[in-house]
């Protein structure tokens, strides 16, 4: 689809984010089944369903835009899973696989946090108000996810990684 407008741009926009949320959902019993903490799996096993009703949110807001959910691929999403699958793949020790499981996962969480960020700013230019809030609600979501990350990653999981090494 070429883009000739803002309007164009927001749907290309939401395609993508949907494919990147698909993807990560895909990946997410993969990291649950590699993350040894008990309060990783279990922010892992809340995420996955938070994935879901994010997902459906998308849903949404397809409907908003009188359009069909379709998904356009993104090699970014692709190549940060990736990436991550790689390092999994390459570490032994638990404590160190949870401390990468969380980097991997961060680095999703931030490619989510720009893409919805960035969505819900052309929707909010274009008067989509209902379609912004959406994507907010969203957007708000993944920010609790990467504070929720980041406190356990400094204040247990990277120390264990440290001592275990």
């Amino acid at each position: 689809m070429a883009i000739k407008s803002m309007h164009d741009l927001l749907v290309d926009s939401v395609k993508d984010i949907y494919y990147a949320e698909k993807q990560v959902l895909k990946t997410m019993p993969r990291m649950i089944k590699k993350v040894s903490s008990t309060n990783v799996r279990k922010a892992f096993e809340q995420h996955s369903k938070e994935t879901e009703k994010q997902i459906a949110r998308l849903e949404k807001v397809f409907k908003e835009l009188n359009m069909t959910p379709k998904a356009k691929k993104c090699p970014a999403i692709d190549g940060i899973i990736q990436e991550g699958k790689e390092l999994m793949d390459e570490i032994n020790d638990p404590n160190v696989m949870d401390a990468a499981i969380i980097a991997a996962a961060q680095k999703i969480e931030h490619y989510e946090i720009t893409s919805y960020g960035t969505a819900r700013t052309f929707a909010d230019h274009l008067g989509m108000n209902k379609l912004a809030q959406l994507l907010q609600n969203t957007l708000d979501e993944e920010y609790a996810t990467d504070d929720k990350l980041t406190q356990m990653a400094q204040s247990e999981v990277n120390v264990e990684a440290v001592e275990a090494s």
